[in-house]
């Protein structure tokens, strides 16, 4: 498990083609497990989900899960070909979403890398945003 510098861009396009974007800079953790790697880190208030910790896992360009446990917790899958219903809890209250991967571009290896992921989410099947979420890991060790 390294240290690691992580920066993430989060872009979200909602259905009325209102966009929002936020930027965030923390430290974290990298591992290797099982030819997979977890990304690791803290949220903070500038993420709104402040008391949680979310691990990124990533298995090559095919799927991805994103888990975020404490204050809140969430469940959601990014798999190429396959939609997940999926559990998401934010500050408002507790939502099953379906999530649609359009694109996983995991270029990751044991001293950081890039993370790249596209996917589209609904809410009662009625569409609800575009989402990208881009990481630049940098190892600090």
């Amino acid at each position: 498990m390294k240290k690691v510098l992580i920066e993430m861009k989060s872009i979200q396009i909602a259905s009325d083609d209102e966009k929002s974007e936020m930027e965030l800079t923390t430290t974290g953790t990298l591992d290797e497990k099982n030819g997979s790697f977890i990304i690791s880190y803290e949220d903070s208030e500038a993420t709104g989900f402040e008391g949680s910790v979310t691990d990124i896992t990533v298995k090559e360009n095919e799927i991805a899960s994103i888990i975020r446990s404490g204050s809140s917790n969430s469940n959601l899958i990014i798999e190429h070909g396959k939609k997940h219903f999926c559990h998401y809890a934010t500050p408002f209250g507790v939502f099953i979403v379906g999530i649609n991967a359009k694109k996983i571009e995991n270029n990751l290896n044991s001293n950081g890398g890039n993370l790249y992921m596209k996917y589209t989410i609904d809410l009662n099947s009625s569409y609800m945003s575009d989402n990208e979420i881009i990481f630049n890991i940098r190892n600090l060790n």
